[in-house]
């Protein structure tokens, strides 16, 4: 099992690196000098449950992606479901990335009823505080049901690449990599922006050339005459315009100058540059998450990070003297907001009364 799964491991010391230069620590200081503590505690969240689909196809990717950063933040115990193959068994290569992703638990189950079983606990998987991890539409739906009652990552959509291109591109490698996003899923988007005719008409051509030699070619030709597109820009940067606007999963910049132009881009889940960083580098090795925003989302979120999976408690410290020298400040702000109660807290510290400390 090993053995055909080395090449899990090589990856995996890249997402690892990646990640831990995302490590938040808790901090402490005094403002000003005076007898006042603020800071915030970063603690993990002590149980997750990370989903691994294992339907139309296996993903010890996802595996990777999900439980290595758990890992880093410090999650305690990672309860992995995933569904299982026809035979009843797990993929080996899913099984080898969460033995080396330190995956705690398996449990063989997998759609809205795995969903639900990590959020409210049975008597064989526990209940955990948080579900990451993407799957099909009904895993999206159950996880936006009980989010809320647990935390979730994101509720993620069909895959998505737009590609913005000039005529220096090279048209057989843009539509490989549109095919590698059409071969998830019948829904999946893959859209060409481009400011040349003959790259378009080029690239149009290989995408139906190449998708007859692909195992998946069903599903990609549904996913391509679906949600694929090719549109006509007037400029480049009317490109990256309409990119901001669509906001995609995956963004590709293939063009002479794709360095100079990159950061105008506001609104993507990642980035790749140049004709030699397709996709699939970041899907599977280069070490940033794949697990990326979807539908328009990027405009107010990103991947997954280590972040996903602590929390940050406020701290707080008054002296005597610290809560007397700003009182009146609190006591006017709670009363101009109606609530009594809240100043009274305040007042009651600044005369002393013996009964309410008792």
């Amino acid at each position: 099992v090993y053995n055909k799964g080395y090449f899990i491991s090589v990856p995996k010391e890249n997402i690892q690196t990646y990640h831990e230069k995302q490590i938040r620590k808790s901090y402490q200081f005094k403002p000003d000098g005076k007898d006042i503590i603020l800071g915030q505690l970063v603690n993990p969240i002590e149980k997750v449950g990370i989903y691994v689909p294992g339907g139309k196809a296996a993903y010890p990717s996802t595996v990777l992606m999900n439980a290595i950063p758990a890992k880093i933040a410090g999650v305690n115990e990672i309860i992995m479901i995933t569904p299982p193959q026809k035979d009843g068994s797990i993929k080996d290569s899913i099984l080898v990335a969460a033995d080396i992703a330190r995956v705690d638990r398996i449990f063989k189950v997998g759609g809205a009823q795995g969903i639900g079983a990590l959020a409210y606990g049975t008597q064989t998987i526990p209940q955990v505080y948080k579900i990451t991890g993407p799957g099909n539409v009904y895993v999206a739906v159950a996880k936006r049901s009980v989010s809320g009652l647990v935390g979730i990552d994101m509720i993620a959509g069909p895959s998505e690449i737009l590609i913005i291109a000039d005529k220096t591109a090279n048209p057989t490698y843009i539509a490989a990599d549109m095919i590698s996003q059409a071969e998830h899923d019948e829904m999946a988007a893959s859209i060409l922006i481009t400011n040349s005719y003959t790259l378009a008409d080029q690239v149009k051509n290989a995408l139906s050339k190449q998708t007859e030699s692909l195992e998946r070619k069903e599903i990609i030709k549904k996913s391509l005459n679906n949600y694929g597109a090719i549109i006509i820009a007037d400029s480049i940067k009317h490109s990256i315009d309409l990119a901001n606007e669509i906001a995609p999963e995956h963004l590709e910049i293939i063009t002479g100058n794709s360095f100079d132009i990159y950061k105008q881009v506001k609104n993507a889940g990642a980035i790749f540059l140049g004709e030699y960083s397709p996709e699939p580098v970041g899907d599977y090795f280069a070490g940033p998450n794949h697990t990326l925003p979807t539908s328009s989302t990027a405009k107010f979120s990103s991947a997954l990070c280590v972040d996903d999976f602590i929390k940050k408690t406020s701290l707080i410290y008054y002296s005597k003297a610290a809560l007397l020298e700003n009182a009146q400040h609190i006591i006017r702000f709670a009363e101009n907001e109606g609530l009594s109660g809240h100043a009274n807290a305040i007042k009651i510290r600044m005369t002393g009364d013996k009964e309410s400390n008792d």
